[in-house]
């Protein structure tokens, strides 16, 4: 029977991350049900790092983690992860009232946003239809390096001595005196704690625990590549719909990918593509930009897991000691990583939070508040 400090379940961009942050303080173990890490969530990203997305309450946890996305330390990664791409966020001629309420909700947090005119759109979108006449730019849109991102995490967590182990689903999970005991892959280990990296299988780990699940909601988001007449162009800008019916961008090769910005609920899966959503995007995609779409070159869906109040939980159960939740990071998790891994190191070893964090609210993230 191994004997660790702290054992994290789920080993995508949440679990990697925050064994990352504590491998070096804290004997770890990272399990992982599948055959490789990021195989669900974090392998299925629209790879893009934006401020606002996720709204007011969790830009502060995506601005903190900028700095450190632009300027890894040396040790962690020779390049950055974030690359240049923009945002314009965009609205039909009835739709003022979007772009008023966008500007409205970021207007005491800092971020780079201008209200922009159709002339200034076309200028980046030249094959925007009519009837999309209002436009808010985010300059400081990126794209990001998601497999990279994650890479180095893993490579950073076994630098710091942390186990991985694959393959590996937990089948047993056991509380007593000396902390916990856990039953995966034909053996047992054994830890002071437990850390719920899951995702979309967060409340199934907290049941087995002995825990009380508090809502983690797995949401089925899908994504289409295609080819157009005429190409995109990489100068293109991430195009959002104010309204939250889609979102574009423009890849390698002069296609886009696209997404009718769907959350289906469903259970913990590994989930297909729904044939109705892709043409749900298609026509979506062709109601804003007059281009032909020639044809679907790849389509996937991966699962965004949101608790109730759709804010990350980080923190120590309220009623079981040594369980702590990381967990809930919805669509956000890539581009929040680096704050909420810092955030929760704090938390879990009891230290004073990173320089970084100064504008994070962590008591918003709390998993006490569920209790």
């Amino acid at each position: 029977m191994k004997q660790f400090d702290v054992v994290i379940i789920g080993a995508g961009i949440a679990g990697a991350s925050i064994a990352s942050e504590i491998g070096e303080d804290r004997s770890v173990l990272l399990l992982e049900a599948e055959d490789h890490p990021g195989y669900h969530s974090t392998g299925r990203s629209a790879a893009f790092w934006t401020e606002s997305y996720g709204g007011p309450l969790v830009q502060p946890l995506t601005s903190a983690s900028q700095s450190f996305l632009d300027n890894p330390p040396a040790a962690f990664s020779e390049s950055a992860f974030l690359g240049p791409r923009g945002a314009v966020n965009i609205g039909r001629d009835d739709q003022q009232h979007l772009a008023d309420q966008f500007l409205a909700d970021f207007a005491d947090s800092g971020l780079s946003m201008d209200r922009w005119s159709r002339e200034q759109t076309i200028s980046l979108v030249p094959d925007l239809k009519p009837i999309w006449e209002h436009a808010v730019y985010e300059p400081d849109c990126r794209d990001i390096d998601v497999a990279a991102l994650h890479a180095a995490y893993l490579r950073d967590a076994k630098r710091k001595g942390v186990e991985l182990v694959c393959r590996a689903p937990v089948s047993q999970i056991r509380k007593d005196d000396g902390g916990w005991e856990l039953s995966a892959k034909g053996e047992t280990y054994r830890a002071t704690v437990l850390v719920n990296a899951a995702g979309a299988w967060a409340d199934s780990v907290a049941r087995l625990a002995g825990a009380k699940a508090i809502g983690i909601q797995p949401l089925i988001r899908n994504m289409v590549q295609i080819e157009t007449d005429p190409p995109s162009s990489m100068d293109m800008p991430l195009v959002v719909g104010l309204d939250g019916s889609f979102y574009f961008k423009p890849e390698a090769g002069g296609g886009y990918w696209l997404s009718p910005h769907d959350e289906i609920p469903s259970e913990p899966a590994d989930v297909a593509p729904d044939e109705m959503s892709v043409a749900t995007a298609i026509d979506r995609f062709e109601k804003v930009v007059d281009v032909q779409v020639k044809r679907v070159s790849r389509k996937w869906a991966g699962l965004r897991s949101f608790a109730p109040d759709r804010l990350p939980v980080i923190g120590f159960d309220g009623a079981v000691e040594n369980f702590f939740w990381f967990a809930g990071q919805g669509g956000f998790g890539i581009q929040t990583a680096p704050a909420a891994a810092k955030l929760a190191r704090s938390v879990l070893l009891d230290q004073a939070p990173d320089e970084s964090l100064q504008a994070v609210d962590a008591s918003l993230y709390a998993a006490s508040r569920f209790s």
